[in-house]
């Protein structure tokens, strides 16, 4: 009894050994049609994992972009409120038209904001107007300020000065600093440090024609309340978008006449009473998919009568439909390609089964079960795929790469006309900040080069770029979805070798 027990203890083991044996023979024996199952198993691999590779990508992108995209809020005037208001004295009063009155934000809710989480940090802007003294302005043909002489005077009724000042906490903060469309390139921009200060930055072509540079002084002239003249030194100098247009019609001024300060040196031009106060405050928001929860607590510590708050998280938007669409993409082509693969193999098979009937059959006849014998085809499929996947490891980043740069490509054409599109059935951007509705004959920030929002969503959705790398995780990946593939397609086939009669194919 125990001679028979140790026998069959060694009959399967000898199974065991020829079932891996038999596979491995099997397929050195038939070099011609191995080498057509790797080639087929390997671009089904290569694609599906082409497909993988550029679907973790993109989520790898997306993630990135709740860090270097960024979104912003703005804190601003509630001007539907004060229309509303506007009117509603309209209505009941006749003898005179009640006029526009918009708040100014106040910085103590500003920074009531600032704390929350998810901000990282924030920049007041303010915006207003002076008068050049003792050095000329830039003038065009379409500018009000005379042709190119000293600006000694501004006497425009409307109190708007040849000089348009935005005062900010940091430039650097400014959209169009951001986006790159303009440029420090001397010197420094404004900081908080300079809050307090008569510091400047002035932009290149005004430099130019004034032979200005880093460290000298000029001097502005208020055109309202006593019109106080501020000396001011030059702490940085600025090239600004080759694309800011220059406005044309009355109180116009060219884009190189436009200077950024401390938003507190804005306020004191404009008047005492806007001490601690901004046109507008942006937020920047630290993670984008959080913008809206910011903008719900936010709401909590302001007086939405008076102020309102508005989002912007449209570059970090733009990017994550752009990356939902190549990851859509990216999973179509892997079961796509599964489901075409397995199909493929599975008709391989079923001709490997036709072709080796006779062998089935001697199989069948000495005993072995019809299991073992779709358990031995899986085994040299298997064999197969893991030189497969190794073929496909190596070609799979370089396949991958050019599929993710089309795709990229492709939606980031997509997203820039949306983006254009947009950007012309919209009103021209200002300086940052959003609209102040300001009181007290203070210049709008419409002068300052534009489009800055706009500018940066394009920036964000050109520089989205897949990083591609195969690691050890996508290879084991791209092995489950080859055993599944394997798996299914034996399935498919098996059903000839589970109907064959042992007697019947030896007759035939």
């Amino acid at each position: 009894m125990q001679s028979n027990c140790h026998t069959n203890t060694l009959s399967e083991g000898g199974f065991k050994r020829e079932f891996f044996k038999r596979a491995w023979l099997n397929l050195t024996a038939k070099k011609g049609r191995s080498i057509l199952l790797v080639l087929v198993t390997s671009a089904i691999m290569l694609f599906v994992l082409a497909g993988l590779l550029i679907r973790n990508a993109a989520d790898t992108a997306t993630s990135n972009a709740k860090k270097s995209v960024g979104a912003t809020v703005t804190l601003s005037a509630n001007r539907e409120a004060a229309f509303k208001k506007m009117r509603s004295a309209t209505s009941t009063s006749k003898s005179s038209r009640p006029k526009l009155t918009t708040s100014p934000v106040k910085l103590s809710d500003a920074k009531k904001i600032a704390k929350l989480s998810n901000v990282s940090s924030y920049n007041a802007t303010v915006s207003t107007s002076a008068n050049a003294k003792g050095f000329d302005t830039i003038s065009t043909s379409g500018s009000s300020t005379g042709d190119g002489m000293k600006g000694m005077g501004g006497s425009s009724s409307s109190g708007t000065g040849d000089i348009s000042i935005t005062g900010v906490t940091n430039t650097n903060s400014v959209s169009t600093f951001e986006s790159s469309s303009s440029k420090i390139t001397k010197g420094r921009g404004i900081t908080a440090s300079d809050e307090g200060t008569n510091n400047v930055v002035i932009e290149s072509e005004l430099a130019k024609e004034d032979s200005l540079s880093v460290g000298d002084t000029i001097k502005l002239k208020a055109t309202t309340g006593d019109k106080k003249t501020y000396t001011m030194k030059i702490v940085g100098i600025y090239k600004a978008s080759s694309s800011a247009s220059t406005q044309q019609g009355p109180g116009s001024t060219d884009v190189s006449n436009s200077v950024y300060t401390s938003y507190t040196f804005a306020n004191t031009v404009k008047g005492s009473k806007y001490k601690n106060t901004a046109d507008s405050v942006t937020f920047a928001i630290s993670d984008p998919a959080k913008v809206s929860s910011v903008k719900t607590s936010g709401k909590q510590l302001i007086n939405t009568s008076k102020y309102s708050l508005s989002t912007d998280d449209s570059s970090y938007q733009t990017v994550k439909s752009s990356m939902n669409n190549v990851k859509s993409f990216a999973d179509k082509i892997v079961w796509l390609v599964a489901i075409a693969g397995t199909i493929i193999l599975a008709l391989i098979v079923i001709l490997m089964i036709r072709e080796r009937r006779y062998e089935i059959g001697v199989l069948l006849s000495l005993g072995e079960s019809r299991w073992k014998i779709v358990a031995q085809f899986f085994a040299e499929m298997v064999m197969v795929l893991i030189v497969s996947v190794v073929l496909a490891g190596f070609g799979g980043k370089f396949v991958g790469n050019k599929l993710g740069d089309q795709l990229v490509s492709q939606q980031t054409t997509t997203a820039t006309t949306t983006t254009s599109s947009t950007s012309q059935q919209g009103q021209p951007g200002g300086g940052g900040g959003a609209p102040s509705g300001n009181t007290g004959g203070s210049k709008p920030s419409g002068n300052m080069p534009s489009g800055g929002g706009q500018t940066g969503n394009a920036s964000a959705t050109t520089d989205t770029n897949l990083d591609i790398n195969v690691t050890v995780m996508d290879l084991v990946e791209l092995g489950g979805f080859g055993l599944a593939i394997m798996f299914l397609s034996i399935m498919l086939a098996s059903g000839g070798i589970l109907r064959l009669q042992p007697k019947k194919v030896l007759i035939d």
